[in-house]
C-alpha cells in the first residue's frame, strides 16, 4: 500500500501554514501603500492652471528643469554606490538626543526645536509653526521596507503643544508622512498650509477642508499675527511614478518682528537671493545640508551651497536640518556637518548644530561642542 508518509504530510501542512501566515502578514502591512500614494490633483484645477510654474499638466522648476538623475531614479554608478559603499553613513553610537522643552508659552523672541530630519518647532512672537514633520520609522510608503530612522524621535507627538500652523514643503516621503498627518489631525486644531496639489494627499488622509490652505509661490496667508509666504525652491515632487503633480517650495515665516526661513528641500539657485531682498534679512534660517550628490545636485543644496544660499538670504543664524536621521545619500553620515562648520567658519556665518530635540533661543545659541564628532 503506498501513500504519503505522514510526517512529510505534516511538514508540507505546517510550510503552507507558514506560507498562509506571511503572506496575510505582508498584505496587511501593506494595506496602507495605496493610500500612501495620496491623490492626485485635479488637472481641470483652476489654480493648478493659473500657476506660472504649471504647464503640460506638471509643475516646473525656474529657471531651468531638474537633472535626470534626480533622486528617485539614480543612474547605475549612483545605485552600485548608495548600495555597496556603506562605511561611515550611519553613526558609530546612538545619536544622542534632548529632552524638548516644549510646554510653557512660545517665545517672544525666536526659538527653535529640531526633532531630525526637517522636522522642527519654530517660535516666534508667541507664535508655534510646525515644520515637515515626519514621526514614522521609516520614510517610506510601506514601514516594511525604504530608509530607517537612525535615532528615535526625541519626543512623542501628544506631548507636543498646540501649534499655529503645520507647513509642508513638498510630498517626498521624508518630508510628508501620512502617520503623522493623520494623527495630528486628532491632536492639533491648527491649519495644514502646503504646496499647490498637494490638498489633494490630505484630503485623501481625512484632514478637513478648512484646515487645507494651498498657496503658490509668493502667495501668503495670515494666521493672526502670523504671516505665511510659499517661496520658491529647486526641486521635484512626486510619491509615485507620476512626477512633478504638486507643487513644491521653501516658507517665509513671519511674525509681527521677526522671521524665519525653512528651505524645505532645494538644489542652490538665484531665487535665494531673490526670496533674501524680497522677505530679509531673517532672524534665522534652517538650510538643508545633506542628501546631497553629484547625481543630483540641482536640488539637494550640499554644505558650502547651503552657506552661500544662506547668505544671500541674510539668513541670521544658520541651524542645519536634512541630516542626521535618514540614510538618503552615499556620503558619510557626519560630512554634511563638518563640511557645514569648515564653510561656516570661512564665512563668518553664525551657526548653531544642536542635538535632535534640542532647543535653540536664537538670541543666546548654544556653543559647538562637536556632539556628532564621537559618531563619526
Amino acid at each position: 500500500m503506498s501513500g504519503a508518509h505522514p510526517d512529510r504530510t505534516g511538514r508540507r501542512r505546517l510550510a503552507a501554514l507558514a506560507a498562509l501566515a506571511l503572506a496575510g502578514a505582508a498584505a496587511w502591512a501593506l494595506r496602507e501603500v495605496p493610500a500612501q500614494f495620496g491623490r492626485r490633483p485635479d488637472a481641470s484645477d483652476l489654480r493648478l492652471r493659473a500657476s506660472p510654474q504649471y504647464r503640460d499638466g506638471v509643475f516646473h522648476n525656474a529657471p531651468s528643469e531638474v537633472s535626470a538623475g534626480a533622486p528617485g531614479r539614480p543612474d547605475s554608478a549612483t545605485l552600485r554606490r548608495m548600495l555597496f559603499e556603506k562605511e561611515g553613513r550611519v553613526p558609530a553610537a546612538p545619536v544622542p538626543l534632548a529632552v524638548p522643552e516644549v510646554s510653557g508659552g512660545a517665545s517672544e523672541g525666536v526659538a527653535v526645536t529640531w526633532f531630525g530630519h526637517a522636522s522642527a518647532l519654530l517660535e516666534l512672537d508667541g507664535c508655534r509653526v510646525l515644520v515637515d514633520p515626519i514621526w514614522s520609522d521609516r520614510c517610506s510608503p510601506s514601514q516594511l521596507t525604504g530608509p530607517k530612522r537612525l535615532h528615535p524621535v526625541p519626543v512623542e507627538l501628544a506631548e507636543l503643544p498646540q501649534v499655529d500652523a503645520v507647513l509642508i514643503s513638498h510630498d517626498h516621503y521624508d518630508h510628508l508622512d501620512m502617520a503623522t498627518v493623520r494623527r495630528l489631525v486628532e491632536l492639533q486644531s491648527a491649519p495644514f498650509a502646503v504646496p499647490l496639489g498637494i490638498g489633494g494627499h490630505l484630503r485623501r488622509w481625512g484632514v478637513p477642508e478648512h484646515r487645507i490652505i494651498e498657496l503658490d509661490w509668493d502667495e501668503t496667508c495670515t494666521l493672526g499675527e502670523l504671516t505665511l509666504t510659499l517661496t520658491a525652491a529647486h526641486h521635484f515632487s512626486g510619491r509615485s511614478l507620476a512626477r512633478n503633480t504638486t507643487l513644491w517650495g521653501s516658507w517665509v515665516v513671519a511674525g509681527p518682528e521677526r522671521k524665519v526661513f525653512f528651505t524645505g528641500d532645494s538644489g542652490y539657485f538665484e531665487g535665494f537671493a531673490r526670496i533674501g531682498e524680497q522677505h530679509g534679512p531673517f532672524d534665522a534660517a534652517l538650510m538643508a545640508i545633506g542628501a546631497y550628490d553629484d547625481a543630483w545636485a540641482d536640488i539637494h543644496l550640499n554644505p558650502e551651497e547651503a552657506v552661500r544660499a544662506h547668505l544671500e538670504l541674510r539668513g541670521g543664524l544658520l541651524l542645519p536640518i536634512h541630516w542626521c536621521t535618514f540614510n538618503l545619500a552615499p556620503h558619510r553620515w557626519a560630512e554634511p556637518v563638518e563640511r557645514l562648520l569648515a564653510e561656516a567658519k570661512a564665512q563668518a556665518v553664525p551657526l548653531a548644530v544642536p542635538r535632535p530635540g534640542q532647543r535653540v533661543e536664537v538670541a543666546n545659541p548654544p556653543e559647538l561642542d562637536g556632539w556628532w564628532e564621537a559618531l563619526a
